[in-house]
């Protein structure tokens, strides 16, 4: 009887990845093994693996490892201590230093002094080694295992403008004294030995160079979603031993200890409450904006805010069980499935590349043949490669987006890269958090209702003046009221608070508290209660002397330019619809106040992913606004992800596009950049690789003389920057 094997997941931390192929050239390799179905993703540098048999992690390291890349274990999540220094930039600034006066000496006729051709060959060669080095390590790479990627054309490329300016200063007449390269746009065939390309090998290394650190830089951003996550647990506890409070790290804490929560402070893990009660601000877990109360028996959360009285908590899950490590798993997995980087000028160089390197040798055959000799064949099959490497290629999407971002950052919008531009053309669902999004998020008075022979200043002084002592988020909404001192200050545990202002005893809180405590209830109040609960208001009810004396109504109030914001995504095209984790009445409200039909409520963090996937499942493209620690998921899990600035560092980590302005009509215009900004790369793209095309018939001819190749490079790259500054001319229109 064969064995079973219970399924298993196992994640990898690759390495040597260069582009999207090489990613899913691993998750073929991986595939390809019994009982393994595996995902790779560039983005996040990580393979996700299901194992169903006899495979483990070791045999799956191997097969990597064999494909020419490294894997391993990922580390436990621990915060990481700053990089000191960037490989990848000193690379990138060497390189720099070096190619400026190489292409400046090739392109300036009047500089180009006695054996300045022989300086060109001294600055040219670090840079074609170093600086191209992981270029031609990822063509070696894809060599060995039969693939061809844009690494292997620049690394061609490079290579044979290299070597063909090495044989004609060595062996031909390029290094004679006085060389000169004229400035002549001549069609004219010749043998190449008086040309040297080193300002091509170089520039195209620098250009490319350039835009893979840019990437880099992005990629390294990947992790801190989660590390950000994991850093708004508390960092140490008060534990009672013996009667005694005992400070800990929060790592030692064990399931059933008990431990002290003061107001203000965080919950060091999620436990239940044994003594006291309070109220907890949940809003960055659940977005609820109301916060909870609990007390004896209730449930608490790590991460949460003590915003009342004093706790003792009994811990029930801790380390990798609680709900704010499965929420950083959440997030990481949402990342996971993310569209891979920078996919399409690998799909075109999956074309490209073997179309030129089968033209360039059939160039060199056909020439030969033709009884050219080997001279003339090779000098016009080299000249395939190197006007078929796109220099502008380099430039194409670096040059866009830093104006594009650049213009974003001007209107209070942060691009991250281009991943996060590739599906603003493709959305047509927006999914909008409520609490910090649509709304303030802060409490703020939306009515008053004094009962008759109240005055209504005497009703808020009253109620501020309670709350005052209460230290109740709730009485934020009357900070600014007028307040009386208070004596004999309660809190009654998740009704409200009860105090003496003057001669009289004021009680504030729910309606339940004043019935339990037999005053008399008017009609008026009563019906201003419900006013308020079907507008998805919170009702404070203030009574005295025997009665109802009034209701406070408190609401998380609507943005004032959500409307108009709501109104511009749908005219972009998009279907809005509201997310949250408040009720459905609240929800409702808002919704109809902003002008959104699709509601979706009363959902936990966990569910908003679920929702997502639940879109995108029904072939919708959807992208996500929101705010809170609990939309972090959900923003990574989205096609396109949309973080309000004024959010948590978590969500605007998880997210593609950042709102600095934390105003939602921003999103608008993040989307019309984001389009807009997406529509100039594949412009570049195109046109990078028109001009080379174009000059491919010219090549194979024989007839590519250098200042041709030199000026149509230096056109394309010239035509890709002007053509990415016409972002600057964006407007927006809110």
């Amino acid at each position: 009887m064969a064995l079973q094997f219970a399924p298993q997941r196992i994640e990898l931390a690759i390495g040597g990845m260069t582009c999207a192929s090489c990613a899913s050239r691993i998750e073929k390799k991986l595939n390809r093994m019994d009982g393994v179905t595996a995902s790779v993703n560039y983005a996040t540098e990580k393979a996700t693996v299901t194992v169903d048999g006899a495979i483990t992690a070791a045999d799956l390291i191997a097969t990597v490892e064999k494909t020419g890349y490294t894997a391993a274990l990922p580390v436990a999540d621990t915060p990481e201590p700053p990089e000191r220094s960037d490989p990848l930039l000193t690379r990138l600034l060497v390189t720099i230093a070096l190619t400026v006066p190489v292409i400046a000496l090739a392109m300036v006729p009047s500089w180009q002094f006695t054996y300045w051709q022989w300086a060109s060959l001294v600055l040219a060669a670090p840079v074609v080694v170093y600086g191209g080095w992981p270029f031609h390590r990822a063509a070696a790479i894809n060599l060995r295992h039969g693939a061809a990627t844009m690494d292997t054309l620049i690394s061609l490329g490079t290579i044979a403008a290299f070597g063909w300016s090495l044989w004609a200063l060595f062996l031909g007449t390029a290094g004679e004294p006085g060389m000169t390269h004229a400035f002549r746009l001549t069609i004219e065939r010749g043998d190449g030995t008086g040309n040297i390309y080193l300002e091509t090998a170089a520039g195209v290394t620098m250009f490319l160079l350039t835009g893979r650190w840019f990437e880099a830089r992005s990629k390294r951003r990947a992790g801190d979603a989660l590390r950000a996550l994991l850093e708004l647990g508390a960092k140490d506890v008060a534990v009672l031993s013996n009667g005694t409070e005992v400070r800990i790290p929060v790592e030692q804490l064990a399931v059933g200890d008990r431990f002290v929560v003061r107001p203000g402070e965080k919950i060091a893990t999620d436990g239940v409450v044994d003594e006291g009660s309070s109220a907890i601000d949940r809003s960055l877990l659940t977005g609820e904006s109301v916060p909870v109360e609990v007390g004896p028996g209730g449930d608490v959360t790590g991460g949460t805010v003590n915003a009342g009285g004093r706790l003792i908590v009994r811990a029930t899950r801790i380390g990798a069980d609680t709900q704010l490590s499965q929420m950083a798993r959440l997030v990481e997995d949402a990342q996971a499935g993310k569209a891979e980087v920078q996919r399409l000028a690998d799909r075109i160089s999956g074309v490209f590349v073997p179309i030129v390197i089968a033209l360039a040798v059939a160039t060199q055959g056909w020439w030969f043949g033709a009884g050219a000799g080997w001279t003339t064949a090779f000098t016009a099959a080299v000249a395939v490669l190197i006007i078929a490497c796109p220099c502008a290629l380099g430039l194409a999407t670096p040059t866009a987006l830093l104006v594009g971002t650049g213009r974003g950052a001007q209107l209070g919008i942060l691009i991250k890269g281009p991943e996060a531009l590739e599906s603003t053309r493709r959305i047509d669902t927006i999914v909008l958090d409520k609490t910090g999004t649509v709304t303030t998020g802060t409490m703020s008075l939306a009515a008053v209702v004094p009962a008759p022979g109240v005055s209504r200043d005497e009703l808020v002084t009253l109620v501020a003046s309670v709350e005052a002592g209460s230290e109740h988020p709730i009485a934020v909404a009357l900070s600014d009221a007028d307040k009386s001192p208070v004596t004999d200050f309660q809190n009654i545990e998740g009704l409200g608070v009860r105090g003496r202002v003057g001669d009289r005893a004021v009680l504030v809180g729910r309606i339940a508290l004043l019935r339990r405590e037999d005053l008399a209830i008017p009609a008026e109040v009563e019906k201003a209660v419900a006013d308020a609960e079907a507008a998805g208001q919170t009702a404070v009810v203030a009574g005295w002397d025997g009665a109802a004396r009034g209701v406070l109504a408190v609401a998380d109030t609507v943005k004032p330019s959500s409307r108009d914001a709501v109104t511009g995504l749908k005219r972009l095209g998009l279907h809005p619809v509201l997310l949250t984790g408040d009720n459905e009445t609240v929800a409702r409200a808002v919704a109809a106040d902003v002008g959104i039909d699709d509601v979706i409520a009363e959902v936990l963090p966990a569910d908003k992913v679920a929702v997502v996937r639940r879109l995108q499942s029904e072939g919708r493209v959807v992208a996500m606004a929101g705010d809170g620690v609990n939309d972090a998921a959900a923003l990574a899990q989205a096609d396109l992800g949309l973080a309000m600035g004024t959010g948590t560092d978590v969500a605007i980590e998880a997210s593609d596009l950042t709102l600095v302005r934390g105003d939602l009509t921003a999103a608008v215009d993040a989307i019309r950049l984001s389009r807009s900004t997406l529509r100039v790369i594949k412009g570049n793209l195109f046109w990078a690789f028109a001009y080379n095309v174009a000059a491919l018939p010219l090549a194979a001819a024989g007839l590519l003389n250098p200042m041709i190749a030199g000026a149509a490079m230096a056109f394309s790259s010239v035509f890709v920057v002007a053509n990415s500054l016409r972002l600057r001319r964006f407007r927006p229109v809110t």
